[in-house]
């Protein structure tokens, strides 16, 4: 359908997923040809009053979707990410492990390597026969801006660094000091972050071992953050003094998050590979109804 989408009036497949408990309504969609606005986005995400997730996996092929087209080359299926909220994001990186999972469930992939085009760009994948996913996510930037983020009462400074996608990660002494999360942490300077950021609170486990709580733009807080994992990786091996561009050498830290482990290793050549599980819990359908009317409010 050329990446035109139309109503629909039978019901629509659904999946959910998660990796590490970051969860996602994953929709079916190879044509693009399912209409699905923010406000049905945050709707089918409502854990009340509707499906539950902290995002939104849209599954199309990339020639069908006019932001992906150009990677179609590259990757024949396409991440149209989506926050809780409805809003557009550039990558999740528990996300595209449940995609992958999702692709192989359905007969579109198989065990091996495999490439997914998000908006922060082509993601190689590795799906193991059995077990975890591995995704190489791109490089990290670590731009100079000074951020401090600041969480009842205590101001932090946190290092600004972008993993496709914009995050302000701050070590604290105890993971109870980043307090509710389900509010956005203010932060400043308001410039550095124009469109909001995710702002990870990290703790250190061990040698090359963290522990972190996440507040995702547009979700919340989450139980887990695959690029937030990433980029509190870099920000703990730049802390530590290792940069493996500088050393030649691989580093490799675990990360726990509330939702379980992955751990992240990044290359002399800037790679950042991430390996953790994905699962497929359940599938349904939604009827086309709940999408194409907002639910009514009784005062």
């Amino acid at each position: 359908m050329d990446g035109v989408n139309t109503p629909h009036t039978a019901p629509i497949a659904f999946l959910k997923g998660h990796g590490t408990e970051n969860d996602f309504v994953i929709v079916p969609d190879p044509d693009n040809a399912i209409d699905l606005p923010a406000s049905a986005v945050a709707r089918l995400c409502d854990r009340r009053a509707g499906i539950g997730g902290d995002g939104l996996l849209h599954v199309v092929r990339s020639a069908a979707h006019p932001e992906a087209r150009a990677m179609a080359d590259e990757a024949e299926w396409f991440m149209d990410y989506r926050n809780a909220d409805g809003s557009i994001a550039e990558m999740c990186g528990n996300g595209v492990r449940v995609f992958a999972r999702y692709l192989e469930r359905a007969g579109h992939a198989e065990a091996g390597d495999l490439a997914v085009a998000t908006r922060g760009g082509v993601k190689k994948v590795h799906l193991a026969k059995e077990g975890d996913v591995t995704v190489s996510m791109g490089r990290a930037l670590l731009p100079e801006d000074g951020v401090t983020v600041t969480v009842e009462g205590r101001s932090l400074p946190a290092r600004n660094i972008n993993m496709g996608n914009p995050h302000a990660v701050a070590f604290v002494d105890d993971l109870d000091h980043a307090g509710n999360l389900f509010s956005a942490p203010p932060f400043s300077p308001a410039s550095v972050y124009p469109d909001g950021v995710n702002v990870e609170f990290v703790v250190d486990r061990g040698e090359r071992h963290v522990a972190m709580r996440v507040h995702e733009r547009g979700s919340g807080e989450t139980r887990s953050c695959g690029t937030g994992a990433c980029a509190v990786a870099v920000a703990a091996a730049r802390r530590d003094g290792a940069d493996p561009s500088v050393t030649g050498a691989s580093v490799t830290y675990t990360v726990d998050l509330p939702g379980g482990r992955v751990v992240i290793t990044e290359r002399p050549d800037g790679e950042i590979e991430m390996t953790g599980p994905a699962v497929i819990v359940a599938e349904g359908y939604i009827e086309p109804a709940f999408l194409a009317v907002p639910e009514t409010v009784i005062a």
